[in-house]
């Protein structure tokens, strides 16, 4: 199977990278023959596999969390839901609370996902769209409408967000690789983000 022979420090360091168990790392490496670029993919997958499978499970605990920017300009408050208090408790859930909270101060989002976006709002998306691209084959528009409502989500709602620490990466994907992790299902329930004037 393989050929390269998998160390103990070789899977200290993945462990390290990843925040997935001791086995798990080993595993991705024996299986990846000891590339560590693959066995960090293997685990992603294996990740989102796993957070797939949780996303059924009733979140009745959690955590509120609050935020004031620098110069009292801007507030956050937001309500993030697990399946355990023991979890609500774990620092790094702790410390990704936060992070939403920072991320929805800076991103300023309106929704916490596609399905909570108004139909009318996004069919006056789609009109407006459609309206910047006149004249082309009908085809094109289709896509080119598509394309811009991507971008709308992306900047509307907070999944669809590139994350503002980590912005390759998605707000879902960093929600998808806590789930992995930390092992139950959570669940960003709701937010609101004050700003002064507006």
């Amino acid at each position: 199977m393989s050929n390269t022979p998998i160390t103990a420090q070789a899977v200290a360091d993945l462990r390290e990278k990843t925040g997935a168990g001791l086995l798990d790392c080993k595993k991705a490496l024996t299986d990846a023959n000891g590339n560590v670029e693959e066995a960090i993919t293997i685990l992603r997958k294996k990740g989102a596999a796993s957070a797939a499978k949780k996303a059924d499970r009733m979140t009745k605990e959690g955590l509120i969390e609050s935020y004031i920017h620098v110069g009292g300009k801007v507030g956050v408050m937001i309500e993030v839901n697990c399946e355990t208090d023991f979890v609500a408790r774990n620092d790094a859930f702790r410390v990704f609370v936060r992070d939403l909270c920072l991320q929805i101060a800076a991103a300023s989002p309106a929704y916490v996902s596609r399905d909570q976006v108004p139909e009318a709002e996004l069919k006056n998306e789609r009109e407006i769209a459609a309206a910047q691209v006149q004249g082309k084959p009908p085809a094109a528009v289709q896509k080119i409408v598509e394309g811009k409502l991507e971008k709308y989500y992306s900047t509307v709602c907070l999944l669809d967000q590139p994350f503002v620490k980590l912005p390759e990466k998605t707000v879902k994907e960093m929600l998808t690789e806590q789930v992995a992790k930390i092992g139950e299902n959570i669940q960003v329930r709701r937010f609101i983000r004050y700003q002064v004037g507006s």
